[in-house]
């Protein structure tokens, strides 16, 4: 069995994106993503809560470390609803998903 230790990247969000809006058309790609961007924070958080790698989540759900990097890109992928509650139970979550009105 691999190491299964989280090791986390420091990345601050707030300066990649001061420097990102600078680049002409980031303001609509990055809002066109922004649901996109929702998901992918809320799987590396769950991930990160219980200390696992890439590697132990893909393990868990009988894949590849590749399939889950590419699950945790935003807008390089559009998962299943399948593999999204295999991922939440590999993270120790279940999946919820909801149907929010525009005009409430």
């Amino acid at each position: 069995m691999t190491d299964m230790k989280y090791q986390p990247i420091l990345h601050d969000h707030n300066s990649f994106l001061e420097k990102a809006r600078k680049r002409g058309n980031f303001k609509k790609a990055y809002e066109n993503l922004e649901e996109e961007y929702a998901l992918v924070r809320e799987m590396l958080t769950a991930r990160a809560r219980l200390g696992l790698s890439q590697e132990a989540v893909a393990e868990l759900m009988g894949t590849t470390k590749s399939a889950i990097s590419r699950l945790e890109a935003a807008g390089k992928h559009a998962p299943s609803l399948t593999t999204l509650k295999k991922y939440a139970h590999a993270v120790g979550c279940h999946l919820e998903i909801k149907f929010i009105p525009e005009h409430a």
